[in-house]
């Protein structure tokens, strides 16, 4: 028998491998991911794994949609036209979670202690002027939130029951968090929330007064869908944004945001100074992306109360989260030890 020539031998070899592994081209293409999220200081773990190469490092290209509010971002997230969402606990959450249509809920995202993050704020004008000095004042006027049946919602309720008002007690409007402080200086409404770094540029500018900043502490408003699909279909890529995330989350532990480092990251992805960012009440976030139960049922029940859900008996909400992914991600990095 004839020896095949060297060169003919190799040629051979490497086809082989190649049609083995599916080819080379196709094994490095990255999975692209449609993201919602709102530009806020909370999505931070988004724009710091971006901007770190996590999920790069996981073989994923993202492309970011903003938005204004978290219903849309649920929304979104549900119909497919986002694989992954950043967004808040709210009506259209739950809904969505009781219908078993197009979400699921796999990592917390933010928390807040005081002063918090998205506190209650009114205009410079009418604080100075003694029009408006505590939340008390606030009753029959116009208050905003920035997406209606959003987290931001059960945020405002709380600040009102601190200073002995309801959210009866007030008329609630949706205002977009980088609308509010022209509105509240143009009277079209009295006081809003409103989320960093927004407020402390607001009040760098002389636009803005903090009401309240101290009516939650340790409380989580705020989750990572994914859509049901997405996660169903595309394990592989579902777990490497999971790892990535929680990598960023680390990151963001202790003073992280008052270094020029994550600073210089936040404006780039809010449009908000770096040096304003360093100033700003920062968020936390868990870097072993835990959950707290009684956080969900609580946000759960609030909505029921508000007679915002469509359905009738309680959600065991233990149940309609998927714990497995960030698991995974704390087993392949290893436990976080505060």
């Amino acid at each position: 028998m004839r020896r095949m020539p060297g060169f003919l031998v190799s040629i051979l070899a490497v086809t082989l491998v190649l049609t083995a592994c599916g080819g080379s081209k196709s094994a490095d293409t990255p999975t692209k991911l449609t993201v919602g999220y709102i530009p806020v200081m909370i999505d931070a773990p988004l724009y710091v794994g971006i901007e770190k190469g996590y999920f790069k490092a996981e073989n994923l290209d993202l492309t970011l949609a903003p938005l204004a509010g978290g219903t849309d971002v649920i929304t979104q997230t549900a119909t497919g036209n986002f694989d992954v969402g950043l967004g808040g606990l709210g009506v259209a959450t739950f809904n969505a979670l009781a219908k078993k249509i197009g979400i699921t809920v796999v990592a917390p995202l933010h928390s807040e202690t005081p002063p918090v993050t998205t506190p209650l704020v009114v205009s410079k004008k009418a604080y100075d002027s003694g029009q408006i000095k505590n939340v008390a004042d606030l009753k029959g006027k116009k208050v905003a939130i920035n997406a209606a049946g959003s987290a931001t919602e059960y945020w405002l309720a709380r600040a009102l029951d601190k200073g002995g008002l309801k959210l009866t007690d007030v008329q609630v409007e949706t205002v977009a968090f980088p609308d509010v402080p022209a509105a509240l200086e143009n009277g079209a409404i009295s006081a809003a929330m409103l989320g960093e770094p927004l407020v402390t540029q607001a009040k760098d500018k002389g636009q803005i007064q903090v009401l309240s900043d101290d009516f939650i502490s340790g409380f989580f408003p705020t989750i990572v869908l994914y859509n049901t699909k997405f996660a169903a279909q595309k394990k592989g890529a579902a777990q490497g944004f999971m790892n990535a995330y929680i990598k960023a989350c680390r990151d963001l532990q202790g003073n992280a945001f008052k270094t020029d480092e994550i600073a210089t990251i936040v404006e780039k992805y809010t449009k908000v100074p770096a040096e304003v960012a360093k100033r700003s009440n920062a968020p936390t976030f868990d870097p072993n992306g835990q959950f707290k139960i009684d956080d969900l049922q609580t946000m759960q029940q609030f909505y029921f109360a508000r007679g915002g859900l469509t359905y009738k008996d309680p959600l065991d909400m233990s149940k309609e989260i998927d714990t497995s992914f960030a698991a995974a991600a704390v087993k392949k990095l290893g436990t976080y030890k505060r």
